[in-house]
């Protein structure tokens, strides 16, 4: 055989051997590193403690690649992976296969969002959360209820509403109650600047008592500009020892929540948190106070109103008055205007 027969054989055979190689390396790429996402796009797997190993793939099927849930089912039986489940929000999308299985594997999670907001009871905000974390809704108000656990905050189950400060936080799904509310301790810590507390105390307010009324201060009005001036307007009432009676610690009393008009018979309602019939600042927050409130408050316009009452034109803002009689005269405009709309 010539020199030149053995070079063609042997240039065949490195072919045949490079083809072989890129054949494998193609289905590598398909099998592990190709995208496990069915769609395409980010999807997510929630396990749970109560997960086994067919939930999980009962889970898994429906958002992977046929191909993509083939190899973790094998990986899984390879490392004994049903010996060893964790917890947690897992990514199924991008990365493939041999990664998706390694997080779930290792319990490295994909952090969620969780925005709090300004939601107006207690048991409103536990919904709100515990739909977006593993810990059920019972679970988060036991705590949030209980004497001993809001006393570890330095709050009690009136206040402690005061330690949700409005905002996006990160999170794991499977964060405890106890992991998640020691978070919320620390926010609230580092949302209470060395300049909000000196304002706090120029107000002549503790940081729950701002929070509180500021929780006022949301239900009056979601005009931005005009809280300060409310905020002003309460705190002058403070000073001079009158009664706040504001309309929205009532409805907050008697559960009227979207109530219109204040009638006189629920002035009477005996509950702390009527102002009409108590003096001061009610036990807690009416609702989760914005941060745009909170900061009304420690930044509240100095005048010398101490009445306001919603403007007729349903603008969402308010007329301001010094005396009784100027007051009187505001209240009889928007009274007149709810019965020409046939507002009860």
């Amino acid at each position: 055989m010539t020199n030149k027969s053995k070079n063609n054989k042997n240039s065949k055979k490195k072919l045949i051997l490079a083809i072989v190689c890129i054949v494998l390396i193609g289905i590598s790429y398909f099998l592990f590193f190709a995208s496990m996402s069915r769609t395409g796009k980010e999807q997510y797997v929630l396990i749970d403690q109560d997960d086994n190993i067919d939930s999980v793939y009962n889970k898994l099927q429906p958002l992977s690649t046929p191909q993509g849930f083939w190899v973790f089912k094998q990986l899984s039986e390879l490392t004994g992976y049903k010996d060893n489940i964790r917890t947690g929000r897992f990514s199924v999308g991008s990365a493939g296969s041999l990664q998706t299985f390694r997080h779930i594997h290792n319990g490295l999670q994909a952090p969620i969002k969780l925005t709090i907001k300004s939601v107006r009871t207690i048991d409103d905000l536990a919904t709100e959360i515990s739909s977006k974390m593993m810990f059920s809704r019972s679970e988060l108000l036991s705590q949030l209820k209980s004497t001993a656990t809001c006393k570890k905050y330095g709050f009690t189950p009136e206040t402690i509403p005061a330690m949700f400060i409005p905002n996006t936080y990160d999170f794991y799904w499977d964060t405890s109650v106890e992991k998640f509310l020691d978070k919320m301790s620390e926010e609230s810590k580092r949302f209470w600047t060395f300049e909000r507390k000196e304002k706090a105390k120029a107000a002549g307010l503790t940081e729950n008592e701002v929070i509180t009324l500021a929780s006022i201060v949301d239900e009056e009005t979601s005009n931005v500009a005009e809280m300060p001036k409310i905020a002003g307007m309460y705190i002058n009432r403070l000073h001079i020892n009158m009664p706040l009676q504001a309309d929205p610690t009532v409805k907050f009393a008697t559960k009227n929540f979207t109530a219109h008009r204040i009638y006189q018979k629920w002035l009477t309602v005996d509950s702390p948190y009527n102002t009409y019939k108590y003096r001061g600042l009610p036990p807690g927050p009416i609702r989760i106070a914005s941060v745009e409130a909170i900061d009304a408050v420690l930044n509240y316009v100095h005048h010398d109103y101490i009445y306001m009452c919603a403007k007729e034109d349903f603008s969402g803002t308010h007329n301001f008055a010094k005396t009784y009689e100027e007051h009187q005269i505001n209240a009889a405009k928007y009274a007149k205007a709810l019965n020409v709309r046939g507002i009860q």
